[in-house]
């Protein structure tokens, strides 16, 4: 067994991918702008690389989850960088809000960022 895809939920798939690959520098896995389906994997992964579908939050459910922890502070993903240091700067040059400065805790180097698409991301340097 393994772990093949998960999801986020966001406001706009399409925005989402735009932002998650031109911005973040994730790879699509699938694209399928008239189904509003877009998933993407990590830069580079090959085949059987786990995918994160960026789920439409059309779904009262799905909105109501991705509302509260958003409203909450929470991340709702994390992604793993060499350097978060380096990539808070790379990103705050894109123009990317961040909650505040990379901070370093017990559980290492962090920073968390508004996606623009529903959701706070937390960066965990690996």
């Amino acid at each position: 067994m393994r772990l093949k895809m998960c999801s986020i939920h966001v406001q706009d798939p399409a925005a989402a991918h735009t932002f998650y690959t031109e911005t973040l520098g994730f790879d699509t896995l699938m694209a399928m702008p008239e189904y509003n389906l877009f998933i993407i994997k990590d830069p580079g992964a090959g085949e059987g690389a786990v995918g994160l579908l960026l789920e439409p939050s059309d779904n009262p459910i799905g909105s109501d989850y991705m509302n509260a922890v958003y409203d909450a502070g929470l991340p709702a993903i994390v992604f793993g960088v060499p350097d978060v240091r380096a990539e808070y700067d790379r990103l705050v040059s894109a123009g990317v809000k961040f909650q505040a400065d990379p901070a370093e805790g017990p559980m290492g180097v962090t920073a968390v960022f508004d996606d623009g698409c529903g959701n706070f991301i937390q960066l965990h340097q690996d």
